[in-house]
């Protein structure tokens, strides 16, 4: 199988996504790349899913999509402000595919430096 194939298998997987996984895991053989994909797959998050979380802000649990994305910080901050009176939950709901594909691009990094480190 080769190194597209073994990515296209990662469930809702985007163009853009595959593009930079593919340039993200070039130096992986087979086996880590297998593992890549293991790991990489139960950490992703899809885009849909955060702009989800987002507009659940609207009815007063802002900063879900905060939690959701590992800003632990962020997350209380907006729920003690109601996302800072929706102004941040307005702008989380224009940004969410971006802050998606920053979190998942961040977690391929990590996905591939455990798998090159044998972690």
């Amino acid at each position: 199988m080769s190194n597209r194939n073994i990515l296209m298998s990662i469930h809702g997987i985007t163009p853009d996504e595959l593009m930079y996984l593919q340039h993200a895991t070039a130096s992986l053989n087979e086996e880590q790349l297998k593992n890549f994909v293991f790991l990489y797959g139960g950490k992703r998050k899809n885009a849909q899913d955060i702009l989800l979380f987002t507009l659940i802000g609207f009815l007063g649990f802002a900063g879900i999509q905060r939690f959701v994305l590992g800003q632990v910080a962020m997350g209380v901050i907006y729920f003690l402000t109601l996302g800072f009176c929706w102004i941040g939950t307005i702008v989380d709901l224009i940004n969410h595919k971006s802050m998606t594909d920053e979190y998942n691009q961040r977690m391929a990094r990590e996905a591939a430096m455990m798998v090159k480190g044998g972690f």
